[in-house]
Formats: C-alpha cells, sequence, structure tokens
C-alpha cells in the first residue's frame, strides 16, 4: 500500500485542517520508501506540507510520531486478526489456521504499519496507547491458543503463553523471511501461508491436537 501524495509538498504555517492525520500518513509513507528509521521529522512535515515546526503541536518528536503509528498499526492488526478467529467458528482448530493466514496478510498488505510494530525499535511502553493495543493483539492469540489446548486432557496442557509465544514465533518469522512484498522476500516454492500452515500443523500434532484426531479432555 502507498501512503505517497500526489502532489508536491509545499512547506506552509500551521493552518492545516488535520495535521497529525497527515503526519501519520507522510510517515508511512516515509516508512515505506526508507524504512522505519530512514527519515528525519522535518521530512514528516515536508511531505504533510507544513514548516518544520508544526509537527510539535501534536508530537515532542519523530520517536512519539513513530510510537502512534505503531499503536495504530497494532489496532488494525487486533482487528484483523480478531475477525480472522471470529470466537473460533466453526471450531478451533480452523479458526486457528486462518489466524494464522491473516497474520500473513497483514504483514503483506501493510508494510509500513508492521515495519512500524515490529521494526523501528519503538519500546511498547513508549506510550500508553501502544502499550495496550499490542497487549489486545497478543490476547487474541492466546486466547486462541487457550481455546485449542482445552481440547487436551488437564495434565497434557501446555502452558497457554509459551504456546501463544510459539506460534508467534514462527508467524513472524515466516512473514519477515517469506511473506514480505518488497525486495526482502526470500524465494520459496510454495506460498508463505502454505508453510505457515504446514508448521502450525506440525506443532499442533505434536501436543496432541490435529486433525488427526485429537486427545479429548477428561
Amino acid at each position: 500500500m502507498s501512503w505517497k501524495r500526489d502532489r508536491p509538498e509545499q512547506p506552509r504555517g500551521y493552518h492545516h485542517g488535520n495535521l497529525k492525520e497527515e503526519l501519520v500518513r507522510a510517515a508511512l509513507g516515509l516508512i515505506g520508501e526508507k524504512g522505519p528509521n530512514g527519515f528525519t521529522f522535518a521530512e514528516a512535515a515536508r511531505m504533510a506540507g507544513v514548516s518544520p515546526a508544526a509537527p510539535y503541536r501534536h508530537f515532542r518528536d519523530r520517536d512519539e510520531l513513530l510510537a502512534d503509528v505503531a499503536a495504530r498499526g497494532f489496532q488494525a492488526f487486533e482487528a484483523t486478526l480478531s475477525r480472522a478467529w471470529d470466537q473460533g467458528q466453526p471450531d478451533p482448530e480452523t479458526a486457528f489456521h486462518r489466524l494464522g493466514r491473516a497474520y500473513l496478510a497483514f504483514a503483506h498488505d501493510e508494510p509500513a504499519y508492521y515495519s512500524a510494530m515490529f521494526e523501528a525499535g519503538v519500546p511498547l511502553d513508549a506510550s500508553p496507547e501502544l502499550r495496550a493495543a499490542a497487549d489486545r493483539a497478543f490476547a487474541g492469540l492466546r486466547q486462541a491458543s487457550e481455546a485449542l489446548i482445552a481440547q487436551l486432557p488437564p495434565g497434557k496442557r501446555p502452558p497457554a503463553l509459551m504456546m501463544a509465544l510459539h506460534i508467534w514465533a514462527m508467524s513472524h518469522g515466516i512473514a519477515a523471511l517469506f511473506g514480505r512484498a518488497d525486495g526482502g522476500r526470500r524465494p520459496l516454492p510454495m506460498s508463505a501461508a502454505d508453510l505457515l500452515e504446514a508448521g502450525t500443523l506440525i506443532y499442533l500434532q505434536g501436543l496432541g491436537i490435529g486433525r488427526g484426531g485429537p486427545s479429548k479432555p477428561d
């Protein structure tokens, strides 16, 4: 997705109708072009069409702007994962695989947001909004893990947090290596979604959960 403006930027005084949103759009465009650490606050102002001083009415510095972009990214990410999980319908395992495909699709379709979220080095505690949005996104993955391990006998259930972290790491690694929409994508003789589904199946079957017949709780 491109966030580039269609017209040359003309810096001007502060009389912008919605400067904060324009700065976010500018940051997304610059992240897409130069990476999350490849642009300055002044460049974001120039792309938004305002003077270098105008952004300080909304953001302390570039890092605070990036934190805002990352928070918005996590909000969109959480909404995407929630729709994909769909309360575990029609069954937790089917929904879990759908969740993985949604993870990869978001990384591919929203590379600027994804980069701000995971590659900009923004601490999650940079703002309460960022921390809350990131926690909600991960909570969805943990909830899905809890639904899956509930199929196992109580004594054989792994910690839901551990399972969620394992699946997150696998999804993130496949997205970073094979699911990118840019030149950093590694060649693969299958789709990234197929690779993730195969890895998830192996992982779940190792736990005793799988389409071959999950163990039933006592």
